[in-house]
C-alpha cells in the first residue's frame, strides 16, 4: 500500500522540464515548459518556477497555472538553472530535476516573418532601381496634380495685384516630412516671386525650420539670377505657441492682403482659422497637408487642396531631385505589386472556401 501511494505522488512532480532562449525576440527571455497530466490538474493550485545562477541559490521566479512559464528578466549570455514545484491544494509541494544551463539572446530576424522579408527586399530593389534612373537622367513619368498648374498663375496674380506671397510652413518640425515637402514647394514659389519681382513672406512656428526656409529661399532667388532681391526678413520667427501663431498669420494676412496663400505643411486644428482669414481677404489660395483631419477644411476655403501623397509628390514633381523621384516612382511599382499579391490572396482564399464546402457538402451525402 506505502509503495503505490509513493508511486501515486511522484506522478505530480512535473517532467521533462526544459529551459531554452525564448525563439524570435530582442533577447532577456528564457521559455520554461514541463510534461503534467491534464487528469491531475484539478488537484494543483498552481506550478512554482525557481531559477539560480552560476553558484548561487534558487530564488521564486514565478508561478504558472499552465505547462510554461516566460521569464523576460534574464541577462544575454548569462546561464540560469531552473527547476518547477507544483503546489497541491492540500499544500504539499513536489520539485522536478533542475534543467539549465540556459542562455537568452537576441535574435536578428523573426523566422515567422519571412513574408515581410521577400516584400521588403522586392520594394527597396524598386526604390533603389528608380532612383539610379533618375540620376541617369531618364525621364520618369509623374501625373501633373491640377494644383502645379496653379502656382505660377496665384505669384503671377500676386505680382498683377501688386501684393506679397504669403508662405506658411505649419506647425511641423524640419524632422517631419510634410514640412520638408513644403520646403521643396516653396523653393519652387520663390523662384518663380523672383522672376515676377514679388516678395515671399514666411513666418515661421520653428526656428530650426526659419532658417531652413531662408536658406530655401536664398538659393531660389540665386537660381532665378536675383539674389540682390533677396530679403531675408521676409522669412521670420513668429511664435512657437499655436494659436498665438495663427493670429500672428492671421494679423498678416489682415495688414499685406498678400494674394496669394500657400498652406503647405503640417497643421492641426489653427487650420480652418488660416483658411477662412485667407478667403476673407481674396486671395488664391494653395493648401497641401498630410493631416487627414484637417483636409476638410482645406477643402471647404482653400481653391486648391493637394490631399495626402499628393503633397509629397508634388514636392518630388517640382524639384525633380533624383532621389525623391525615385523612391516615388519605387513606392508606386510597389503598391501594384501589392495590390496584385491581395488580389490573387483573395481569389485563392475563395476558390479554397468553396472548395471546402464542395468536400463537405459530398462527405454529409
Amino acid at each position: 500500500m506505502y509503495k503505490m501511494n509513493l508511486l501515486f505522488l511522484l506522478v505530480f512532480i512535473p517532467q521533462n522540464v526544459v529551459a531554452e532562449d525564448y525563439p524570435n525576440d530582442a533577447g532577456n527571455a528564457i521559455i520554461i515548459r514541463w510534461s503534467f497530466p491534464d487528469s491531475l490538474l484539478p488537484y494543483v493550485r498552481a506550478f512554482q518556477i525557481w531559477r539560480k545562477e552560476e553558484g548561487g541559490e534558487f530564488r521564486l521566479r514565478g508561478v504558472s497555472i499552465t505547462n510554461s512559464f516566460l521569464d523576460d528578466s534574464t541577462e544575454d549570455g548569462k546561464p540560469y538553472y531552473y527547476k518547477v514545484a507544483t503546489v497541491l491544494k492540500d499544500g504539499r509541494i513536489f520539485e522536478s530535476d533542475i534543467s539549465g544551463p540556459a542562455v537568452s539572446s537576441a535574435q536578428w530576424f523573426h523566422t515567422g516573418r519571412w513574408n515581410a522579408l521577400i516584400l521588403g527586399v522586392i520594394f527597396s530593389f524598386l526604390i533603389l532601381w528608380y532612383i539610379r534612373r533618375a540620376k541617369r537622367g531618364e525621364k520618369l513619368f509623374l501625373r501633373r496634380i491640377p494644383g502645379l498648374d496653379a502656382v505660377d498663375e496665384a505669384v503671377g496674380r500676386s505680382t498683377e495685384m501688386g501684393r506679397p506671397v504669403l508662405f506658411v510652413l505649419g506647425l511641423g518640425y524640419i524632422s517631419d516630412i510634410p514640412t520638408i515637402a513644403g520646403l521643396s514647394i516653396l523653393s519652387r514659389v520663390a523662384k518663380k516671386a523672383a522672376e515676377y519681382e514679388t516678395p515671399v513672406l514666411v513666418p515661421c512656428y520653428d526656428p530650426v525650420v526659419m532658417t531652413a526656409a531662408q536658406e530655401t529661399v536664398k538659393q531660389a532667388y540665386a537660381e532665378a539670377g536675383r539674389p540682390d532681391l533677396y530679403n531675408e526678413k521676409n522669412i521670420f520667427y513668429l511664435t512657437s505657441d499655436q494659436f498665438g501663431y495663427a493670429a500672428g498669420v492671421d494679423g498678416i494676412m489682415l495688414r499685406e492682403r498678400p494674394g496669394a496663400v500657400f498652406l503647405q505643411g503640417y497643421f492641426f486644428a489653427e487650420s480652418l482659422i488660416l483658411a477662412e482669414t485667407g478667403y476673407s481677404i481674396g486671395a488664391i489660395q494653395i493648401a497641401g497637408t498630410s493631416a487627414i483631419t484637417q483636409l476638410p477644411f482645406f477643402i471647404a476655403a482653400c481653391d486648391y487642396t493637394l490631399i495626402g501623397e499628393e503633397m509629397f509628390v508634388a514636392s518630388t514633381y517640382l524639384s525633380r531631385e533624383p532621389v525623391m523621384l525615385g523612391s516615388i516612382k519605387g513606392e508606386d511599382f510597389a503598391k501594384i505589386i501589392l495590390m496584385i499579391l491581395i488580389v490573387i490572396g483573395v481569389i485563392c482564399a475563395c476558390i479554397g472556401g468553396k472548395f471546402l464546402k464542395f468536400i463537405e457538402f459530398f462527405s454529409s451525402a
